[in-house]
C-alpha cells in the first residue's frame, strides 16, 4: 500500500529525515507485538508539538503502516487505540499533513474503527476524525459518502461525553447547506442532540449549541421543529434564552443568539414572543455591547496588517455579519460595524474582490443618507476608499447619486465631514470622464468650491486643491473647465499664493497652475496675467526646493517649443528674466531642480 504526497518530495526534505525518525518507523514492522506497541507509544511522545518530526514520519511511510495496524484483526485494542492517537497527532500538524492522511484513505479506516465495541478506541478514532474534518482541506462530503455513517454516529452520542463532544463538532463543521441539514435532521439530529444542551460538560453544551446554529441556519423546517422540543421539561427556545445570560461565556451567548435569530427569521418564534422579549429586553444592551466589541476588535486587528484583513474576510459569513451590522438599531453597533469595514477597506485586494462580491457600497450609501455625524464621518471616510480609481464599486456608487451626497457633506459644519466629502470628490475626479467632472462642478457650484478654498481647516483646503488638480487634468478637460470657470480659478490661485499659507498648500496651488499651463488654450489665461507670471517667477527663486520645482513645471509647460505660440511665450518670459533664473537654477545643488532647469533651457536652444 503506497501513500503518495500531493507534491513531489524535495531532496532537501529527504536529507533532513533523521536516523531517529527512521528508527520509529522501522519499529512498526517488528515481529514482536509488544515492541510494536512500545514503538507506537514512543512515536506518539516524539510527535507531540513537533511538526518537523510529523513531516519526517509521513515522508518515511509511517501513515500506511499505522493504518494497517489499526485495521488488522490480530492487533490488540490497545495498539489500535495508540495508532489512532498518533494519526490524530499527525493530523494536528500542517494542512499538508492532513492532505497526506486523506491520500492514504484515513477516513474510511477510522469510520470502520467506530464499529469496535471498545469505547477508548472509538473515542480515539472520533478525536482523529474531528481533527481531520475541522481542517479546511477536508471535503465535507466524505462524511456523507456511506449512508450508514450518520445513523451510527447518532447511536454513539450516548456512549460518553467525549463521543458527544467530538461527534457534535464533526456535525457542526460538516453541515454546509440544505442537503446536509436534511440528512442530519432526517436521522434524528434534533432529538439526539437536544438533551446535550444540559450536559455537565461545557464543551459538550457548546458543541451541541453550534450544531443547532448550523442546522437552523436559513432552514424553516428545522427551526419550526426546534421551537417545540422539550429538554428536562423546558422548551428549547427558553434554554437558548438562558444561554444568553451575561454570566455565560461570550461564545455561548453569541451562538445562542444566532439560534434564536435564525428561528425568528424562519417565523418559528415571533419577535414579540414573551420568552424572548423579557430576556432580550434585559440583555439587549449587553448583546449590543458584545457585537460592538467584536467589530471594534476586528477593526483594530485589520488596521495595519493585510494578512489579518484577509483572514477576517475569509472567515465564514464574516462579511455578511459586518454588513448586517450597518443596519443595527444600536448606533454604537452601527458605528463599530462601519469602523470595521473602513479598516478592511484599506486592502486593495479586498476592495477589488470581497467588497464588490458583497456589494458593500449599497448598505453604505443607505447609512450615509441618514445617520449621526459620528457614523457619517467613518462611513464617508470609507467611501473615499471605495471611490479609488481601481475599485470596481466606483461606477455603481457614481450611478447611485453619490455626487450630490458628497457635495452636501462639503457644506457640513463638521470639519471632518467637509474633509471626507471633498476627499471623496477628489478620488472620484481622478482620471474621470469629462461628464463626471462637469457633474461635480455643477453640483458643488463655483461658490462652494471657493468657500472651501478659503476654509480655515488646512485639511479641507488641501483636499480642495487636490480636487482642482484632478479636475484640471488632460488637455481637453483643462481647456473646457478653464473656458467656463477660468476667471474664478485664477482669482482663487492668486489669493492663495499671496496669502499666509504653508509650503504644502502653495506647492499644490503651483501644481494646479502647471496643469493649467499644460492646456492648449488655457495656458493663455496665465500668459495674459502678469500678476500670476510674477508670482511664478518669485517662487522659482524661493528658498524652498518644492516650490521652486512646482514653479519650474509651470514654466516648462509654457515654453515647450513643440506647441503653437511657444516662440511668443518664450520671448515674453525671457523679457521677464526667466532665462537668467533658469541659468542660475541649472547650477543648483539639488539634482532634480538642476535637471529641470537644464531641460527648460534646451527649449530655448531648440
Amino acid at each position: 500500500m503506497a501513500c503518495l504526497l500531493e507534491t513531489p518530495i524535495r531532496m532537501s526534505v529527504l536529507s533532513e529525515v533523521t536516523a531517529s525518525s527512521r528508527h520509529y518507523v522501522d519499529r512498526l514492522f517488528d515481529p514482536d507485538p509488544q515492541k510494536v506497541l512500545q514503538g507506537v507509544i514512543d512515536m506518539k511522545n516524539a510527535v507531540i508539538g513537533n511538526n518537523k518530526q510529523k513531516a519526517n514520519l509521513i515522508v518515511l511511510g509511517a501513515v500506511p503502516r499505522l493504518l494497517y495496524l489499526l485495521q488488522q484483526e490480530p492487533s490488540s485494542t490497545e495498539l489500535k487505540t495508540e495508532c489512532a492517537v498518533v494519526l490524530g497527532s499527525l493530523a494536528m500538524g500542517t494542512e499538508n499533513n492532513v492532505k497526506s492522511l486523506l491520500d492514504c484513505h484515513i477516513i474510511p479506516a477510522l469510520l470502520q474503527g467506530l464499529l469496535s465495541p471498545d469505547l477508548k478506541f472509538i473515542e480515539a478514532c472520533l478525536r482523529c476524525l474531528r481533527t481531520i474534518f475541522t481542517s479546511p482541506v477536508t471535503p465535507e462530503e466524505l462524511l456523507y459518502t456511506d449512508a450508514t455513517v450518520i445513523p451510527h454516529l447518532m447511536a454513539l452520542l450516548s456512549r460518553s461525553r467525549y463521543t458527544q463532544e467530538y461527534i457534535c463538532q464533526i456535525f457542526s463543521h460538516c453541515c454546509k447547506g440544505p442537503d446536509h441539514q436534511t440528512i442530519l435532521f432526517n436521522h434524528g439530529a434534533v432529538q439526539n442532540i437536544a438533551h446535550l444542551l444540559t450536559s455537565p460538560s461545557y464543551k459538550v453544551r457548546m458543541q451541541a449549541l453550534k450544531c443547532f446554529s448550523v442546522l437552523a441556519f436559513e432552514n424553516p423546517q428545522v427551526s419550526m421543529t426546534l421551537v417545540n422540543v422539550l429538554v428536562d421539561g423546558e422548551l428549547l427556545p427558553q434554554i437558548f434564552v438562558k444561554m444568553l445570560q451575561r454570566d455565560k461565556p461570550i461564545e455561548m451567548q453569541l451562538t445562542s443568539a444566532k439560534c434564536l435569530t435564525y428561528m425568528c427569521r424562519a417565523g418559528a418564534i415571533r419577535t414579540d414572543d414573551s420568552c424572548i422579549v423579557l430576556k432580550l429586553d434585559h440583555d439587549l444592551k449587553h448583546a449590543h455591547e458584545l457585537r460592538q466589541a467584536a467589530f471594534k476588535l476586528y477593526a483594530s486587528l485589520g488596521a495595519n496588517d493585510e494578512d489579518i484583513r484577509k483572514k477576517i474576510i475569509e472567515t465564514e459569513n464574516m462579511m455578511d455579519r459586518i454588513v448586517t451590522g450597518l443596519s443595527e438599531s444600536s448606533v454604537k453597533v452601527r458605528l463599530a460595524a462601519v469602523r470595521c469595514l473602513h479598516s478592511l477597506s484599506r486592502s486593495v485586494q479586498q476592495l477589488r474582490t470581497s467588497f464588490q462580491d458583497h456589494a458593500v457600497w449599497k448598505p453604505l450609501m443607505k447609512v450615509l443618507q441618514n445617520a449621526p455625524d459620528e457614523i457619517l464621518v467613518v462611513a464617508s471616510s470609507m467611501l473615499c476608499n471605495l471611490l479609488l480609481e481601481f475599485s470596481p464599486s466606483k461606477e455603481p456608487i457614481l450611478e447611485s447619486g453619490a455626487v450630490e451626497l458628497l457635495c452636501g457633506l462639503t457644506q457640513s459644519e463638521n470639519p471632518a465631514l467637509r474633509v471626507n466629502g471633498i476627499w471623496a470628490l477628489m478620488n472620484m475626479a481622478f482620471q474621470a470622464e469629462q461628464k463626471i467632472k462637469a457633474d461635480i462642478l455643477r453640483s458643488l457650484s463655483t461658490e462652494q468650491l471657493f468657500r472651501l478654498l478659503s476654509d480655515s481647516d488646512l485639511n479641507v483646503l488641501m483636499k480642495t486643491l487636490g480636487l482642482l488638480r484632478n479636475l484640471l487634468s488632460t488637455r481637453p478637460h483643462i481647456d473646457k473647465i478653464m473656458s467656463t470657470h477660468g476667471k474664478q480659478i485664477m482669482q482663487a490661485v492668486t489669493l492663495i499664493l499671496e496669502g499666509e499659507h504653508s509650503i504644502e498648500v502653495k506647492e499644490q496651488t503651483l501644481c494646479i497652475l502647471a496643469n493649467i499651463a499644460d492646456g492648449t488654450t488655457a495656458k493663455e489665461l496665465i500668459m495674459t496675467n502678469d500678476d500670476i507670471l510674477q508670482k511664478i517667477k518669485y517662487y522659482m527663486g524661493h528658498s524652498h526646493v518644492k516650490l521652486q520645482l512646482a514653479a519650474m513645471f509651470c514654466i516648462s509647460n509654457l515654453i515647450w517649443n513643440e506647441e503653437e505660440g511657444s516662440q511668443e511665450r518664450q520671448d515674453k518670459l525671457r523679457d521677464m528674466g526667466i532665462v537668467d533664473i533658469l541659468h542660475k537654477l541649472s547650477q543648483s545643488p539639488d539634482s532634480n531642480l538642476c535637471d529641470k532647469a537644464k531641460t527648460a533651457l534646451q527649449q530655448y536652444l531648440a
